[in-house]
């Protein structure tokens, strides 16, 4: 598969895009990276990431993996929801500044109508992390969102 830009296989935009690209993406899988610069969204003062960060890289890595799949199937990037997070460990408190971070998201169920289950972790210098994320992408995001707020979606 296709290792597309980053920003053009998430539904984010801007500064809440924390992924810098993608490194692999394969039909079940993807490795995506992401360098700790002081001054970014969510970053400390001392230029670290806090480790809680570490489920949102997770989540947008997943998000890259349906972006690609999407792309690679001609279909519109969509977007999806993050429904929770299972064992979510990490072993430091920060991600430290200047540090490169590897973020892998693996399936491990995916069904036609959206449900997910992927293993996720991030690896870097002495650094561990890890959690399972349930999330589900609908197959029209718009319509459900409408459908379950009465709001629509702007992007």
């Amino acid at each position: 598969m296709t290792p597309w830009p980053i920003a053009e296989v998430v539904p984010h935009a801007g500064e809440m895009i924390l992924l810098d690209g993608i490194v692999e993406a394969h039909s079940d899988r993807i490795v995506c990276t992401r360098t700790i610069n002081p001054g970014g969204l969510f970053v400390d003062d001392d230029g670290s990431l806090p480790s809680w960060v570490g489920v949102e890289l997770m989540a947008q890595a997943v998000a890259a993996w349906a972006g690609c799949c999407a792309r690679a199937e001609q279909r519109p990037v969509q977007m999806g929801f993050l429904l929770g997070t299972r064992h979510y460990a990490c072993n430091v408190d920060a991600f430290p500044a200047c540090v490169q971070l590897r973020v892998a998201a693996a399936r491990e169920f995916h069904n036609g109508q959206g449900m997910g289950v992927f293993h996720c972790h991030i690896e870097g210098p002495g650094i561990h992390a890890e959690a399972r994320l349930n999330v589900f992408s609908p197959p029209d995001a718009q319509a459900f969102y409408r459908q379950n707020s009465g709001e629509t979606l702007h992007g």
